[in-house]
């Protein structure tokens, strides 16, 4: 294949699989090369999640121990206060933490959840933090009140293949979140949408969803991978656990198909190994989220990170290209 990091919307589902089906070094190698030439190989960008508004959420996400649907071990809290939110924001910040990203378990917000919102995003934003938040599904006018307090970032993921997706979420449709996801980037919000892997999918599924992302109109500015984080109550518990080199193929063809994207090892490091962790970063993960807990579940511990970050020599910043 050719290792010129050309920018693509037209992949086809044979060339992904063709990627996928490389031998691992030619793989890594094709990825590092990608990475190479967009971005400095040994650094890293740190980004923090904070969950603002926890539980009773109406949809069944089969992965989600915040939907109201099942008996998991999670308590109900609503939207935080906005004290309480900024002294997260500058403890994340003072952590190392570039971006500050806030979650709420809403299939869609009501307007005026929205204006709280945006003051916790001026209130971030105030500290010099990039500022992204994940709600759910948005209206025009709601996405454009966001645009114009100042957010950076928007997550919404695509989960898994169009193919797959019934198979997790039954309460949205797969064009639903694509049409928030045009919604965003019209009105010119960075978009921040991956998926998560070990769901019980197939290897053509995998490839189809990094087909989706790889072929938006843009590619997204970041691309979260999830491994998929097994919580009691849910119902993909139990799910056969995925082989961890299937994952890191997974990152590094996300890297070779989106060259200019920050590709974040996201959900899941918990239960990863440092060195699965260091051949992620290798096959072209740059982004992680910092602290010990992503929304719900649990993640490694700040100064986990900093050690494996020294034993790698690596380092924590936020610019985009390779000097």
């Amino acid at each position: 294949m050719s290792q010129n990091p050309v920018l693509r919307h037209d992949w086809q589902l044979d060339e992904v699989q063709a990627l996928y089906a490389l031998p691992f070094n030619d793989l890594i190698f094709n990825a590092q090369v990608v990475h190479r030439a967009h971005f400095d190989a040994n650094e890293i960008q740190i980004s923090s999640l904070l969950s603002i508004k926890t539980g009773s959420c109406s949809e069944d996400c089969g992965y989600c121990p915040q939907s109201a649907r099942y008996d998991s071990d999670i308590t109900p809290e609503a939207l935080m206060p906005i004290d309480k939110v900024l002294e997260a924001a500058q403890a994340a910040k003072n952590q190392g933490a570039s971006r500050f990203c806030m979650g709420a378990a809403w299939r869609k917000p009501k307007d005026k959840d929205i204006e709280r919102v945006v003051e916790m995003v001026q209130g971030v934003k105030a500290m010099g933090l990039e500022t992204c938040v994940t709600l759910g599904m948005l209206t025009d006018e709601q996405t454009l009140r966001l645009k114009d307090g100042g957010l950076d970032y928007y997550n919404h993921n695509l989960d898994t293949s169009e193919d797959y997706y019934s198979e997790v979420i039954t309460t949205r449709t797969y064009q639903d979140r694509l049409d928030t996801l045009a919604r965003v980037r019209d009105a010119g919000i960075n978009v921040c949408c991956g998926g998560i892997v070990g769901m019980g999918e197939t290897d053509v599924d995998r490839a189809k969803l990094l087909q989706e992302l790889a072929n938006l109109p843009k590619h997204p500015e970041s691309v979260p991978i999830n491994m998929l984080v097994q919580v009691e109550g849910t119902p993909l518990m139990g799910t056969e656990a995925l082989d961890p080199i299937i994952f890191i193929r997974t990152v590094a063809v996300a890297r070779i198909m989106m060259p200019e994207s920050r590709v974040r090892l996201s959900a899941g490091r918990n239960n990863m190994s440092d060195e699965m962790q260091a051949l992620c970063f290798l096959a072209g993960a740059n982004s992680i989220f910092y602290g010990d807990k992503l929304l719900t579940t649990d993640n490694p511990m700040t100064n986990q990170d900093l050690a494996l970050f020294a034993r790698l020599g690596v380092r924590t910043g936020g610019s985009s290209y390779a000097a």
